[in-house]
């Protein structure tokens, strides 16, 4: 039986209710960052924290049980959540979960801060945002590390926390948006070469790299782009980026260290240890300038990847209609 018109143009529907709903969240997110109370990632890490006492084993199967019951869940529940909903409820449902699984605001307002401190001369309120950005130990960063520490958090964070939600939410509507961001929560809670979690952290881990493949070299082909340092910044990926742990982080950190003209990597302690990570970029290490910079560079990258989300989603319209007519 040939589908109806109503059947044919119901993609293309679906798309641009997609597109306003990421519009209208990111918009949401640069006025108002984060919510300040009943964060539903802070909800679904204490959820995962009681399922991790439960299920925790020294196992790659135990860890992989966590992922599929966690971020299964997740996904299933955004699946029966879209389902049949009309546009203006689509459009809403899309916004609110962008907002929520997006970072970015607040990472860039964290960054200025902690620039803000330096340049103050006030080393322990500067330490006191580090646990903010990242898991570093603050108490063994002097300035110069808690710049790198800061810019090396943005740079990454501006991938996962911006770019990874709305590029699965341009792919895959609200389960890409919500899957991603119970990935990435995992990976952040349980992903670690620790003892405890080297085993049972595996699966996060490594999903998560999967999950970051696409949106990290998006992300920098846009730092390439909007920077102002084209040039620097494509030579320092090429280079460097493949001498870091992370094949994901390693993309946009480098990227952003040739972008503004500075050296990232060296001794950084964790909490559960210390690793001596490699070289990236090249130059002087970052001052609170740099870090100001960083944050600038973010703000461009956070805003091209919704033009970039917009312009996919509207192909998609568009050759969907091409199809149906």
């Amino acid at each position: 039986m040939p589908l109806t018109r109503e059947q044919r143009n119901r993609p293309a529907r679906r798309a641009l209710s997609n597109t306003a709903g990421l519009i209208v969240g990111f918009l949401l997110d640069e006025a108002l960052g984060d919510p300040s109370t009943g964060h539903p990632v802070a909800g679904f890490g204490r959820l995962t924290s009681v399922l991790e006492h439960r299920m925790y084993r020294d196992s790659r199967a135990a860890g992989a049980g966590l992922v599929a019951v966690a971020a299964g869940g997740v996904v299933g529940a955004a699946v029966a959540a879209s389902a049949g909903r009309r546009a203006p409820a689509s459009v809403a449902l899309t916004a609110a979960s962008t907002w929520i699984a997006l970072g970015g605001t607040s990472l860039c307002r964290v960054g200025d801060a902690v620039a803000d401190a330096l340049e103050s001369d006030d080393i322990d309120a500067a330490r006191a945002l580090i646990p903010s950005l990242c898991g570093r130990d603050p108490m063994s960063l002097d300035e110069a590390g808690i710049c790198r520490a800061a810019l090396e958090s943005i740079a990454e964070n501006t991938s996962d926390a911006t770019v990874g939600p709305l590029f699965w939410g341009a792919v895959a509507g609200v389960p890409g948006i919500l899957g991603y961001r119970a990935v990435n929560t995992l990976d952040a809670m349980v992903g670690y070469r620790n003892e405890r979690y080297r085993d049972f952290g595996w699966a996060a881990a490594r999903l998560d790299d999967v999950a970051n493949i696409l949106p990290a070299r998006l992300a920098g082909v846009l730092i390439v782009l909007v920077s102002g340092a084209p040039r620097r910044a494509a030579e320092a990926w090429r280079r460097d980026s493949h001498a870091h742990p992370s094949p994901n982080a390693g993309v946009v950190e480098a990227a952003f260290a040739g972008a503004l003209g500075v050296q990232l990597g060296g001794r950084t302690v964790y909490p559960h240890g210390v690793e001596q990570r490699p070289t990236l970029g090249s130059g002087p290490a970052p001052k609170p300038a740099d870090l100001r910079a960083a944050v600038t560079v973010s703000r461009r990258v956070q805003r091209a990847t919704v033009a970039a989300c917009v312009a996919g989603c509207l192909l998609r319209v568009a050759v969907s209609r091409r199809s149906a007519g």
